[in-house]
């Protein structure tokens, strides 16, 4: 979509991740409309980029000249196809309904004109040894194409102030139902409202997703996305709070937690008028800090200026730019979860870089009074040195924010205190509720930290902003936790306190998965992988059925088509998570189940990154090959489970089993989908095969958690068989 004009009517700040389309599924005639005008101007470019560029004076044959004409006529036929849409979107639109009508007449005018000037039956054709030459007013067709594209520039930018207005309008209402909620009083009046309240979320959920498509800016795609995640997880939160506050009208700790939940919505909200009208409240700028690894790439950009320009910077440009560096690097020194050795070994790097700085500053000053050969080489050692020292800095750091989020990620990964809470809570016991109270804060506050961390080391804007709404969600949901479990303990029987602590908490559980899948990210960024996790997930060769392959799409996903797949990926995305976090557990990683489970979870991954447009499959094709390899690689991690369930007793055995038949038909349901030809109907074979492959992914979670707790259980038993053979007792 065009560039678009900041409307009257916007405002707000806002909080900062990746989801992709709404879930929502409503339609809207204005977007199928503005996107049809978009998508019919791409061929118009070219064409009138054809006829201008054409060579005056020269002999062209008839067939040049009717080929000439044809491309008039197809300029002038799409001409009428925009111009329908343009007033189609006018006609539903009034306040623009003037200025869309008279840029769509001037479209339809040089249209015309174009066709009537590339018109060769109207020509005079002087005959000249079977040669004609062309007698056409190029620049009447130059002239008539700049109005053409001026007058289709002024119906998308109208027809984006539209879509602007029209996602203002939608959360105008949205805020208008949030405010009722707020003060009603009675259950009956709550449930009528709420009702109406998610009506409007959903049309609101869906002009917000199709606007994330249109955007361009990868930054403010990933604010989008974070604005939407927020809403989308705090509308259930807002239903059994706002239940919870109208059945302990009384409770201090149920108020507070409704009203946390409808501030953080306000502020969402508002952060998605801020992104769609290019426009911050007050003229508000953006108050995040560099992150670090921002600030050793702009730092090592000035220093290899010197090699074109001595005189580009100042010496005290340059320290000032490294010491604010350093400075930023406190972060991971100061931080009381950083490790001995890594908090030495940065030490270590940043004072070496203060050293090689002066030695830098001496050098280049000798370069600026005498340039010979041996001082130009002698400068570009010391550039070479400082930046190979950056470069280390910037792998410890890296290594350093990893590691803290992988070793917590492992250890709360049983969230052992959101189950003591809630525990605790259906027990009454406000003295355990203190206790694990504390404890939940310490961890939110770790995860905050780690997440600030991650954020200098992330590599790419989209994926710093992603950690700021991690750092954001985990400081808001921890105290809504404690808030929701408070009013369970104080009303022990009472269900829907039991279920709004349960809501949080799996909002907090959400989030621990999503930070999963952002580590994979930046290291995935750090590596130059994007994605490609291990080497298996190249595109696996055809197969033996992969002439029924034929028929699909050699070519990407068009906008519309990525954006359903989108919606069917997130799901996917969430559970190679929970698969990795699975595979993370058990001790032996060269058991024949882990490395089975840990392909499936990375061709997983690659599958969910296709939904998103990125990763290793680029192709319909690739992505059929991918789950083919998917489907085999099930089966023989359901062989390695069979063979593994004859070592145990017939309960568990028969616990395995069951697990088994669910996922060995939803293998063999796969390969029956891809080797199903599906003429014209390449999507929908798609759409079919993400959907099992997520099916297949939901099982295989359930079924490493299960053979990880048999297999222990086995060990166990084999150990005590063991101890009590040697001594002859129990």
């Amino acid at each position: 979509m065009a560039a678009s004009p900041s409307p009257a009517g916007g405002g707000g700040a806002g909080a900062a991740h990746g989801s992709g389309p709404s879930s929502f599924a409503f339609d809207s005639g204005l977007e199928i409309k503005t996107r049809s005008v978009e998508q019919t101007l791409l061929p118009l470019v070219s064409q009138i980029t054809t006829l201008i560029n054409h060579k005056d004076n020269t002999k062209k044959s008839d067939k040049t000249l009717q080929a000439i004409q044809r491309v008039g006529q197809a300029v002038n036929l799409a001409v009428g196809r925009f111009v329908k849409v343009g007033e189609a979107i006018a006609n539903e639109n009034w306040d623009l309904k003037e200025e869309i009508n008279i840029a769509c007449i001037e479209a339809k005018q040089a249209g015309e004109t174009i066709a009537a000037l590339t018109d060769v039956s109207s020509l005079n054709r002087p005959e000249s040894d079977g040669q004609i030459t062309i007698f056409t007013d190029k620049t009447g067709v130059i002239k008539a194409a700049r109005l053409l594209l001026s007058s289709v520039t002024r119906v998308l930018l109208l027809a984006d102030r539209v879509v602007i207005k029209q996602i203002i309008r939608s959360r105008n209402k949205v805020l208008a139902t949030m405010e009722r909620l707020e003060k009603v009083n009675s259950f009956q009046e709550f449930v009528q409202i709420f009702s109406q309240f998610g009506n409007e979320m959903v049309e609101f959920a869906h002009l917000t997703g199709d606007r994330q498509n249109d955007l361009k800016d990868e930054k403010k795609k990933a604010k989008m996305a974070a604005a939407r995640s927020v809403l989308e997880k705090c509308t259930m939160m807002l239903l059994t709070a706002s239940k919870t506050c109208l059945r302990h009208p009384n409770c201090e700790s149920a108020h507070k937690n409704k009203e946390g939940v409808f501030d953080r919505m306000k502020v969402a909200l508002d952060k998605v008028i801020e992104i769609v009208t290019e426009c911050k409240p007050n003229g508000e700028s953006d108050i995040s800090s560099i992150s670090v690894f921002t600030g050793i790439k702009e730092f090592k950009m000035n220093i290899e200026t010197l090699r074109e320009n001595l005189c580009f910077q100042s010496k005290e440009t340059l320290s000032a730019m490294l010491e604010a560096l350093l400075e930023r690097m406190e972060d991971f020194t100061d931080c009381a979860y950083t490790s001995h050795e890594h908090r030495e070994r940065i030490l270590e790097l940043s004072a070496q870089a203060r050293m090689e700085l002066q030695q830098l500053v001496s050098v280049w000053i000798q370069a600026q009074s005498r340039k010979t050969k041996s001082i130009a080489e002698e400068l570009e050692l010391t550039i070479l040195k400082i930046s190979h020292n950056l470069n280390e800095l910037k792998k410890e750091l890296h290594s350093t924010a990893a590691q803290l989020a992988a070793d917590l990620l492992k250890y709360h990964a049983d969230h052992v205190v959101l189950k003591a809470l809630k525990l605790t809570g259906v027990e009454g016991n406000l003295e355990g509720l203190a206790e694990y109270a504390c404890k939940l804060s310490e961890q939110k506050e770790r995860l905050v930290e780690t997440c600030r961390l991650l954020r200098h080391v992330s590599g790419t804007e989209p994926l710093e902003i992603t950690c700021l709404h991690a750092e954001e969600t985990f400081q808001v949901t921890g105290q809504q936790i404690i808030s929701a479990a408070e009013t369970l303990t104080l009303h022990p029987s009472s269900k829907i306190a039991k279920e709004n602590l349960d809501v949080f908490c799996e909002a907090w559980e959400s989030q621990i998965s999503d930070m999963s899948t952002l580590l994979r990210e930046i290291n995935d960024v750090f590596e130059g992988r994007r994605g490609e996790k291990y080497g298996y997930l190249s595109l696996p060769k055809p197969m033996k059925n992969s002439a029924n392959l034929r028929s699909l799409k050699a070519d990407k996903p068009d906008s519309e088509e990525q954006a359903k797949i989108a919606k069917l990926g997130l799901r996917l995305g969430l559970l190679t998570s929970d698969a990795n976090c699975e595979i993370e557990k058990w001790e032996d990683q060269e058991n024949e189940m882990v490395l089975y489970g840990r392909n499936m979870s990375s061709m997983a991954y690659s599958l969910y990154l296709f939904t998103r447009g990125e990763g290793p499959l680029k192709t319909y094709q690739d992505l059929i090959h991918q789950l083919e390899v998917f489907a085999e690689e099930g089966l023989k991690l359901a062989s390695s489970v069979q063979a593994f369930s004859k070592q145990l007793k017939d309960d568990d055995k028969l616990m395995l089993l069951l697990e088994i038949n669910k996922f060995v038909p939803l293998c063999h349901q796969l390969q029956t989908i891809i080797k199903t030809p599906l003429q014209n109907q390449v999507f929908l074979k798609v759409d079919k095969c993400i959907t099992k492959a997520r099916s297949m992914m939901a099982v295989l979670v359930q079924l490493l958690s299960l053979c990880y707790k048999l297999l222990k259980k086995l060990m166990e038993n084999n150990r005590w068989v063991s101890v009590t053979t040697v001594d002859g007792k129990t």
